[in-house]
C-alpha cells in the first residue's frame, strides 16, 4: 500500500475520516458523508497524519469529481426491498392508520349528528344503560396511556384546577343565565325552556372533555380528569345552590347516584387502565393501536344517541331555536374559558395546551347528570313552572 493512497471497503454509505490502527483501516461508527453505495472499493488520497487517542489518525479527503465518478450506480442494477421488509412496512402502515384514527373524530361526530337527525333508528338502540360503560371505556383508554406520575403532576397545578372550577361553576352559569333570559325575552320562548338552558349551565363538566384533552394535548389529560372529577364530586352541593340562584327553585341532587356515577365512569376505569399499564405493559402496547378507532366509534354513539332519542323534541316548533341557543351558549363558554385561561397563564410554557384544556372544561356539560336531575325533579318543575314544562323537559329521555 502506498504512503499517499489506500484502498478499502466502505460497508456503510457515510464516512468522513479513516483511522489507521495496527496497519489496517477503521471507519468510525458516527460518520457522515455524501450518499454512497452500500459496498464499494475506492482509492482515497491521504493528506495528513496526526495522533488520535494513542493511534495514528489519517484524514482522508476525496476529490468530488473522482468520488462522484467512482460512485455512479450501474443503470441496469436495481435495488429491490426484501420480502420481510415489505411485510414490516405494511404492518407499520396499518398500525399508524389505527393510531391516527383520532384525527377523523370531528368528521365522525358531524356524520353521527347528521345520521341521528336524518335516520334516528341508527342510534336509538344506544339507550341510557350504555352511557356509563361508554364513557367508562373512554376513561379506560386515557388510563392505559397514562401513569401515576401524570396524575401526581396534575395535582401540582392547583391554580389551573381552581381556574377550571371557576370556569365550570361561575363563568358557565353566568352565560347560561344570559342565554336563558335571551331565549325568553328576545325569542319569545316559554319560560321553562329558558330555565332549562340555565339548568344546563349549572351541572358539572363532561367526561368527554377529558377525552378531547387527551386527543389534543395528552400530557394534560390527567389534569382535565382531576378538574372534571372535582366539579362532579362537588356538584351535589353546588348545583342545587346555582339552581336556586338562577331559576329560584332549589333542585336536590341524588348524592348516591352521583357517587356511583363517579366510581363507574371515572375512578374504576382509570384505575384499571393504570394498573394494566403497570402490570402488563406489553399487553397495553398491543392494545393501544385499537383504542383510538374504538374510542371514535364510542364518541359517535355518545353524540348521536341523545339526538336520535329526543328527535321529536328537536323537531318541535321550538326545537330549532332552542338548539341554536344551546350551541351558541356552549360556543361562548368554550371561547370564554379559552381567553380566561390565556389571560391568567400567559407566562406558562404550555399556555396554548392549557387554554384548550380549560376551554373544554368550561364549555362542556355532563348531559346524563342534567337528564337525571330533570327526571328526579320533574314533578317539582311541573308545579313550579306550570304544565308547559312537561313539553319542555318531559321528552328528555337519557
Amino acid at each position: 500500500m502506498s504512503s499517499t493512497t489506500g484502498q478499502f471497503l466502505i460497508q456503510r454509505p457515510r464516512f468522513n475520516h479513516v483511522f489507521l490502527q495496527n496497519n489496517s483501516f477503521h471507519i468510525p461508527k458516527r460518520v457522515q458523508f455524501s450518499v454512497l453505495p452500500q459496498s464499494s472499493y475506492i482509492p482515497v488520497p491521504l493528506s495528513s497524519v496526526s495522533q488520535f487517542r494513542g493511534s495514528k489518525f489519517l484524514e482522508c479527503k476525496c476529490a468530488s469529481e473522482k468520488v462522484s465518478e467512482s460512485f455512479e450506480r450501474d443503470p441496469g442494477q436495481e435495488f429491490e426491498p426484501e420480502p420481510n421488509q415489505i411485510v414490516k412496512q405494511k404492518k407499520a402502515s396499518i398500525v399508524d392508520i389505527l393510531k391516527q384514527s383520532n384525527s377523523i373524530l370531528p368528521h365522525v361526530v358531524l356524520a353521527s349528528t347528521i345520521m341521528a337527525l336524518v335516520y334516528p333508528p341508527s342510534f336509538t338502540w344506544f339507550t341510557s344503560r350504555y352511557y356509563a360503560p361508554a364513557l367508562g371505556f373512554l376513561m379506560f383508554a386515557v388510563g392505559v396511556n397514562s401513569s401515576e406520575k401524570d396524575f401526581i403532576e396534575a395535582f401540582k397545578r392547583p391554580d389551573a384546577i381552581f381556574t377550571g372550577y371557576v370556569g365550570q361553576f361561575v363563568v358557565k352559569p353566568l352565560l347560561g343565565y344570559i342565554f336563558g333570559i335571551i331565549a325568553v325575552t328576545v325569542f319569545g320562548l316559554p319560560t321553562p325552556l329558558g330555565a332549562g338552558i340555565m339548568l344546563v349551565s349549572c351541572v358539572s363538566g363532561a367526561q368527554l372533555s377529558n377525552y378531547a384533552t387527551f386527543l389534543t394535548d395528552p400530557p394534560l389529560a390527567p389534569l382535565s380528569i382531576v378538574m372534571t372529577s372535582l366539579s362532579t364530586a362537588t356538584a351535589v352541593f353546588v348545583t342545587p345552590m346555582l339552581s336556586l340562584l338562577l331559576i329560584g327553585k332549589r333542585l336536590p341532587v341524588d348524592v348516591v347516584g352521583m357517587v356511583s356515577s363517579i366510581l363507574q365512569i371515572v375512578i374504576a376505569p382509570i384505575t384499571a387502565g393504570l394498573l394494566l399499564n403497570r402490570l402488563f405493559p406489553r399487553l397495553c402496547e398491543a392494545m393501544r393501536p385499537f383504542l383510538p378507532p374504538l374510542s371514535v366509534l364510542d364518541t359517535a354513539c355518545c353524540v348521536g344517541a341523545p339526538l336520535a332519542i329526543n328527535i321529536n323534541s328537536v323537531l318541535s316548533p321550538f326545537g330549532l331555536t332552542v338548539s341554536l341557543l344551546i350551541v351558541a351558549f356552549h360556543l361562548s363558554a368554550f371561547i370564554a374559558g379559552y381567553f380566561l385561561s390565556g389571560s391568567l397563564f400567559h407566562k406558562a410554557p404550555d399556555v396554548k395546551a392549557l387554554q384548550r384544556t380549560l376551554s373544554f372544561e368550561t364549555g362542556e356539560s355532563e348531559t346524563p347528570f342534567f337528564c337525571r336531575l330533570l327526571v328526579c325533579n320533574i314533578a317539582d318543575i311541573l308545579l313550579y313552572f306550570g304544565r308547559n314544562a312537561k313539553q319542555s323537559f318531559g321528552a328528555c329521555t337519557c
